[in-house]
């Protein structure tokens, strides 16, 4: 017996990288992982977008490049952004067969043929099914009058459009169309469209618990946005736990065959509790202030960058995520290859 009286040592099992690696209990691969990828019409050249460094609006030619890349990394899929040259009120251009986001999706879908040609799997194809980017008044619907005057978005007009986006992405090549807007009843409706229109083998991840959060701000510079006021009447409260997890009861209920949350890091105690209940994968979005955030600690030398990007992704796959949106998917995958 010993003769200091510790009878349990947990630091056997920390000694050494190979007994740490031996005993992990969760690991990140680089299928785990989807890339987004933002494509605006109209460019020459990849714009930077100052508020994430390392990130840019990429033109049609280097968006065909970034997804062979995220081929070539092993990445489980990469999801697109279109960035349109005009927007109007309605987002027409959402479902524009020649509109920004579906060639970029026929762009992807031939940068996945090519590397499924020499017999290796390519990343899924995924679509930000929404219409932010394309209104000119930056909001995830179209607007109608509310009671007392002001603009608000109107639920159900809005799901007319959702399905009929959804199907033009089905149509370009999305293997999973995403409805990122948080109205009700969104997956269903985007399911019946899909099935009538002949694509029941194209999945639906839902965003199904997107708070409305101050942590989207470098977003907005990534996709132009013209967004003036906020989103605080269709996305989630941040004070609203088991608010999420009904969201993602209802999808699942709708038929979504993902579901996620939104964003990832301040709302791991919502992931955990979606990823308890759920039947189906569960994915979370580290959005792009969790991304800046890092990227600014880290450029002022306070924190080690890659430990923390590698300890904010695993505390993500931890917390009970099987699919993780991030922005540094490349690295990652790199990383740990």
């Amino acid at each position: 017996m010993s003769t200091s009286g510790i009878v349990y040592r947990p630091r056997r099992l920390r000694a050494t990288p190979r007994v740490r690696r031996l005993v992990a209990e969760h690991r990140l691969h680089a299928a785990d992982l989807v890339l987004p990828l933002f494509v605006k019409e109209g460019i020459t050249e990849p714009v930077p977008i100052s508020s994430m460094p390392g990130q840019v609006q990429h033109t049609e030619d280097t968006l065909r490049d970034a997804v062979a890349a995220a081929a070539r990394a092993g990445l489980g899929g990469v999801m697109l952004f279109g960035i349109p040259a005009v927007r109007d009120a309605r987002g027409t251009q959402a479902e524009a067969p020649d509109g920004i986001l579906q060639r970029g999706l026929r762009i992807a879908r031939e940068g996945v043929a090519a590397v499924e040609q020499d017999g290796r799997p390519g990343p899924v194809v995924m679509a930000d099914t929404c219409l932010d980017e394309f209104t000119d008044h930056g909001h995830c619907g179209v607007l109608t009058d509310g009671p007392d005057g002001t603009a608000v978005v109107d639920n159900d007009a809005t799901l007319e459009r959702y399905a009929t986006m959804a199907v033009a992405q089905a149509k370009a090549g999305a293997d999973v169309v995403s409805p990122s807007g948080m109205m009700d009843g969104q997956v269903a409706v985007i399911r019946d469209a899909l099935d009538d229109a002949g694509f029941e083998h194209v999945a639906i991840l839902a965003y199904s618990a997107k708070y409305a959060s101050p942590f989207y701000g470098p977003f907005r510079e990534a996709v132009d946005s013209a967004l003036q006021g906020d989103r605080r009447t269709y996305q989630m409260d941040a004070a609203n736990a088991r608010e999420g997890l009904r969201e993602a009861d209802l999808d699942l209920a709708e038929g979504a065959d993902v579901v996620m949350v939104k964003p990832a890091g301040s709302y791991l105690d919502v992931l955990r509790g979606v990823a308890d209940r759920s039947d189906v994968p569960v994915a979370a979005y580290q959005v792009s202030g969790e991304y800046a955030m890092i990227e600014a600690a880290a450029a002022n030398g306070w924190i080690d960058r890659r430990a923390s990007v590698l300890e904010s992704v695993l505390g993500i796959k931890r917390a009970g995520a099987d699919i993780i949106l991030t922005y540094w998917a490349l690295e990652i995958a790199e990383w740990i290859k």
